[in-house]
C-alpha cells in the first residue's frame, strides 16, 4: 500500500525527469516528455517512495522508475535527479531507482512472486486510488526473494542491467509498444525463459514487458 499526499511539489517530478532524460545513453530527444502513467511499489519500512513513470517523447515509450528518499542515499550521486521540496514531506531526493536497493527489492519481489502494483491510498481518503499503469509479475514463488546486493546499474540499448548477485534484472528504458509480453509467453513458453513484469495502460491494447529477471 502506498499512501499519497496531498501537495505541491517543486520542482514537479516531470520537471526533473525531463532534464534527466537527454543525459541518458538511452534517450533519443524527439519532443518534450509527457506523462503516459506511473505505478507504484511499497517500501515495507514505510521510508522511501518508490514510482515508475511512464512518459512518451515523439514516438517512443520510456520507462523510468523513481526512488523519493528524505535522506541522501550513499554512493548514489551520479543517478541523482536532483531535489525537491515536498509541502507535507520537507526535502526529497529523487533518484534513478534502479540504483536504489529498495527498489531492486521491491521489483524482484513483484517479478518472482507474481505481485502486481501498490494499491494507491490519498492521505485521508477511504477508497484507494486507481493506477495509471497496472503491473504483474510472471513468477509463482511461494517462498522468500533471496538477499539480493545490487551492483550498479550498466544502460545501455535501451535497457537497465541490474546484477543483484543472486540474480539479474533487466530494465525496459525504450518500452516496445508493439510487442504482445502475454503473447510471446503463451506462444512459446519453452524459449520465454525469463520471468517478467508486464504492464498495461490506458489506450494500450495489450500487456507490454517492462523488466524481467534474467536466468544465468
Amino acid at each position: 500500500m502506498a499512501i499519497i499526499h496531498k501537495a505541491t511539489l517543486s520542482p514537479s517530478k516531470l520537471e526533473l525527469i525531463a532534464d534527466y532524460l537527454p543525459k541518458q545513453p538511452w534517450f533519443i530527444q524527439d519532443g518534450s516528455p509527457e506523462l503516459i502513467g506511473a505505478y507504484r511499489f511499497d517500501d515495507p519500512a514505510g521510508e522511501v517512495g518508490i514510482e515508475t513513470h511512464v512518459v512518451t517523447a515523439g514516438e517512443r515509450v520510456y520507462q523510468v522508475p523513481l526512488s523519493y528518499r528524505g535522506y541522501e542515499l550513499s554512493g548514489a550521486e551520479e543517478w541523482l535527479l536532483g531535489t525537491m521540496d515536498h509541502s507535507v514531506l520537507g526535502k526529497r531526493w529523487v533518484y534513478d531507482a534502479c540504483a536504489d536497493p529498495i527498489y531492486v527489492k521491491a521489483l524482484a519481489t513483484a517479478i518472482l512472486t507474481g505481485q502486481q502494483e501498490a494499491e494507491q491510498f490519498v492521505d485521508g481518503e477511504p477508497e484507494p486510488r486507481p493506477s495509471t499503469v497496472t503491473v504483474k509479475g510472471s513468477g509463482k514463488l511461494d517462498g522468500g526473494v533471496p538477499a539480493l546486493s545490487a551492483s550498479a546499474p550498466v544502460s545501455g540499448s535501451g535497457v537497465t542491467i541490474i546484477d543483484a548477485v543472486e540474480l539479474r534484472l533487466k530494465v525496459a528504458r525504450v518500452v516496445d509498444v508493439a510487442a504482445d509480453a502475454s503473447a510471446n509467453s503463451a506462444a512459446a513458453p519453452e524459449l520465454h525463459s525469463e520471468l517478467t513484469l508486464n504492464g498495461t495502460w490506458a489506450g494500450l491494447e495489450n500487456p507490454v514487458e517492462l523488466a524481467a529477471v534474467i536466468r544465468n
